[in-house]
């Protein structure tokens, strides 16, 4: 049998590569970017056209890159950042493995114009999948200049399961912040498509914050430092108030490299326990500096995964530095010890007051009925007839009725809800807040009154949109909600679809939005928080369609607008619930699929109690 086995081209094999390292178009700039902060850059600029498709340029100031490392920098494995195994163990570089730049040649057309400091003429290199089509010697400033075109053209199956532009944008973005939040130092800007997204100078790391999310969420943060041994712990946190449920700004920074670490996560929420309702999402910024030879970042192709040596100390010592933050801000009354104008209030003293214990008089032989106006009297019947012996005789020897059907298995197999409610009591039992218990003609009914809420409007948003018949209510006080870049993109796909609701908002720019006025019947309710919550819910099911966009926000107003759990309902809410609900053309399961209602039969209540 002849040898099968056989060395791959480097060609595929950097194909192969690519795909670990290279996912979408975030990812060419999370690398470009991250190359150009190690090449000590002050001012980086990217630009993007078909959220990525089509072009990407990634243009910095840094030291530039010689006529031999411009060629070498595309060789699998190449690298500056380290010279052995060991340097491994002492990173203070974003890149070191050397599989970036060659993994998006694999996969794209790319041109590099470079120029080192001190050279009279730059450097300029094209290639084609791998392939060096062109290198030739060309007039640029210090820096580097990188332009990615057609990405994934030679791997049109990867191409095809790219997501729609507003989804691959959404991601640049996410990505873009995650950088530009660790380097405060160096101005970034972001164009996609001509259009400027970000212009962010160069500043304080609060400045950075307040330029990428908005002054609200600086006013609402605290800040956190502590210093150890073992590692260094700064940045800020948000006050109890600032509790989201969902779209909250959580970020992890190692040594300037973003991570994601659930035990954290959880450290951070542990220190708000019983200051934040279970399930709300706290914005945290928080940056850690520990010795390189304590963690490994080389874990994952992404590196947002690291390990630490020293993980359960660290978790104590950032659980007590976010408890500092917190009590530092929620700060106790002092004692008030001026008492000049203040009434005298005399102090109890039972040997020098001489005060009896009160007592109560009362007449025993006080009799209201024989103190009362005699009426004439009339003749009272008994409360048991004479002959009852008879009459109990007498209803044995009656024939018997026929009771109707009690249970659901002796009723037709198909009927209409309508005859689920046939018969039900008009009198109610809320139990614990949360359910309502009716007697109906098959046993016990008992409705979780906030989904049945929520399918109530949610038909009603949906019927509104159809007939395109929804009103607003203006609000008093027009309200700002304002988004970061990220969040701003799926906001912008909304915002037709939120005014076809009934919302009336204005774009302000710059990520702000002006809440002038409600979906009528909403009224009552927070409108920035709601808004906030129907396009965090979009944003995290990506949807992007029209149809789907109305069916995904009409879920998420009527389960932001419906009853909370808890609420008093009286017997006439608890009705009027009871009929809307049957009017609808689901009564057993909300728009997101979880049951409403069930019925005990009055079967089972007999066994239960037999």
């Amino acid at each position: 049998m002849s040898d099968i086995i056989q060395l791959l081209p480097d060609s595929v094999a950097n194909q192969i590569a690519a795909g670990e390292v290279i996912q979408r178009p975030a990812s060419v700039i999370k690398e470009l970017v991250e190359n150009s902060v190690d090449a000590g850059a002050k001012t980086i600029r990217v630009l993007v056209v078909d959220a990525g498709r089509t072009s990407i340029q990634v243009i910095d100031d840094g030291h530039g890159m010689s006529e031999t490392d411009a060629r070498l920098a595309f060789e699998r494995h190449a690298t500056s950042k380290i010279r052995q195994a060991d340097d491994l163990f002492s990173l203070h570089t974003m890149g070191f493995r050397g599989e970036a730049l060659p993994s998006i040649a694999a996969v794209a057309q790319v041109e590099l114009t470079t120029r080192l400091e001190g050279d009279d003429l730059g450097t300029h290199l094209t290639l084609y999948g791998s392939k060096v089509v062109d290198q030739s010697p060309v007039a640029c400033p210090v820096g580097s200049n990188f332009k990615v075109e057609n990405l994934f053209f030679n791997v049109p199956a990867r191409r095809k399961f790219l997501k729609t532009n507003a989804t691959e944008l959404n991601n640049i973005l996410t990505a873009f912040e995650r950088i530009v939040l660790v380097y405060p130092d160096i101005a970034f800007t972001l164009h996609s498509n001509g259009l400027e997204l970000m212009n962010l100078r160069a500043g304080s790391l609060r400045q950075r914050i307040t330029d990428v999310f908005g002054k609200k969420l600086s006013q609402e943060l605290l800040p956190v430092e502590v210093d150890t041994t073992i590692c260094r712990i700064k940045g800020f946190v948000g006050k109890p108030e600032s509790a989201r449920k969902k779209g909250g700004s959580d970020y992890f920074f190692v040594n300037g490299r973003y991570m994601k670490h659930p035990y954290f996560h959880k450290a951070v929420l542990s220190a708000y326990d019983r200051l934040i309702p279970v399930g709300m999402q706290i914005p945290y910024f928080i940056y850690f500096e520990v010795s390189p030879a304590d963690i490994d970042v080389n874990i994952h192709p992404t590196k947002t995964e690291i390990k630490f040596e020293n993980e359960q100390s660290i978790w104590q010592i950032l659980v007590a530095a976010v408890k500092e933050a917190i009590g530092k801000f929620c700060e106790l009354p002092t004692i008030d010890f001026d008492t000049e104008g203040r009434p005298d209030i005399p102090v109890f003293d039972p040997q020098r007051d001489n005060i009896q214990m009160p007592r109560v008089s009362y007449n025993p032989d006080y009799n209201p009925f024989a103190a009362s106006t005699p009426r004439t009297a009339q003749p009272q019947k008994p409360a048991v007839p004479d002959q009852w012996q008879q009459l109990y005789e007498a209803a044995l020897q009656r024939p018997q009725q026929q009771e109707a059907p009690l249970f659901d298995d002796q009723m037709p197999e198909e009927q209409p809800s309508d005859d689920i409610i046939a018969e039900k009591s008009p009198v109610h039992y809320q139990y614990k807040g949360r359910y309502i218990m009716t007697a109906v003609k098959s046993g016990l009914m008992i409705i979780d009154q906030q989904r049945a809420d929520i399918r109530i409007r949610y038909e009603r948003l949906m019927e509104r949109l159809r007939q395109n018949t929804a009103g607003t209510q203006r609000v008093l006080f027009p309200e700002v909600v304002q988004f970061p870049p990220s969040e701003q993109v799926f906001m912008d796909l909304c915002l037709p679809e939120l005014q076809a609701m009934g919302f009336d908002i204005s774009n302000l720019g710059t990520g702000s939005y002006a809440v002038n006025g409600v979906p009528a019947g909403f009224d009552g309710i927070d409108p920035v928080s709601l808004v906030r919550h129907i396009v965090a819910d979009a944003a995290d099911k990506g949807v992007v369609d029209p149809s789907e966009l109305n069916v995904a926000m009409a879920i998420s107003l009527a389960r932001h607008a419906a009853l909370a759990p808890g609420q008093v309902l009286t017997n006439d809410d608890m009705e009027r619930i009871i009929n809307d609900l049957f009017a609808c053309s689901n009564v057993n399961y909300t728009p997101d699929g979880k049951a409403i209602l069930t019925i005990l039969p009055q079967r089972d209540i007999e066994q239960l109690l037999g």
